[in-house]
């Protein structure tokens, strides 16, 4: 592990939602901390106080008090502003308002055992018609070959590369088994199901690069499915992407 990334706590934050995710999960944490110490506390109490030496006649009635009724309607209380106040703002935020493709770098994220092929539209902007029914050793996405919008298509397997600051939009989907496409860096997990496409989104606030794990235990080579996630300037984005694109073209033409 790399402890200046991933540190003895929460890891670095490189995600414009992470700093919610992070308050939501501090207070969860610090919440459960005080129950459990209360409860540990009250738990010592009762071993003591009903001891069998101070009572050695067994009362039947029991303990008449307002302070637990009210201690308990606390927590009732606070674990639905947990629910409702803090995760649902939280969810309904990344999940349910989306960037518009326009204004985001859009790509496709296809899981297979064990490798995350990370789908590039190339200079159209448009990705290419796909089918199992392509899918060779040579064509890992599938890419109907009769396609004109999938001629300048391309495919990065283990990197998926994006600019710093700007929405990026991930359409996720497996070949095989379910996968889970998780970046700790970005607060992000998600569950890659075969026969689905699963739009997610975020933000990036600093350039670097960092790991992609499978948080699905997908099979004998699991551990080996580790990506990297590299955020760059724009500039070194669109030299990235422009590499890219020519050497797709040279390969193109040499075929």
């Amino acid at each position: 592990m790399q402890e200046k990334i991933y540190g003895y706590w929460l890891p670095m934050n490189v995600s414009t939602h992470g700093d919610a995710v992070d308050q939501l999960i501090n207070v969860l944490h610090v919440f459960m901390l005080l129950l459990f110490v209360g409860w540990g506390i009250f738990f010592m109490y009762c071993l003591i106080r009903f001891r069998a030496g101070a009572n050695p006649t067994a009362r039947y009635e029991p303990i008449k008090g307002k302070a637990s009724k009210y201690l308990e309607v606390f927590i009732v209380v606070f674990e639905a502003f947990l629910l409702v106040g803090l995760s649902m703002p939280v969810w309904s935020d990344f999940k349910s308002q989306p960037p518009d493709e326009k204004d985001a770098l859009v790509v496709e994220v296809l899981a297979e055992q064990f490798a995350w092929n990370v789908h590039y539209p190339g200079k159209d902007g448009i990705f290419g018609r796909k089918s199992s029914e392509f899918v060779t050793p040579e064509n890992l996405l599938g890419l109907d070959p009769d396609d004109p919008n999938g001629k300048d298509d391309f495919n990065s397997i283990n990197n998926l590369n994006v600019p710093e600051k700007t929405p990026v939009l991930v359409k996720l989907t497996s070949k095989d088994v379910i996968h889970s496409f998780k970046v700790p860096v970005l607060r992000l997990t998600q569950d890659a199901i075969p026969g689905q496409e699963i739009p997610f989104w975020f933000n990036t606030t600093r350039t670097g690069s960092f790991d992609i794990a499978c948080a699905q235990l997908c099979g004998l080579g699991h551990y080996r499915m580790r990506g990297q996630i590299h955020i760059q300037t724009q500039a070194d984005f669109d030299a990235w992407l422009a590499e890219q694109q020519v050497e797709e073209s040279e390969d193109e033409f040499s075929f």
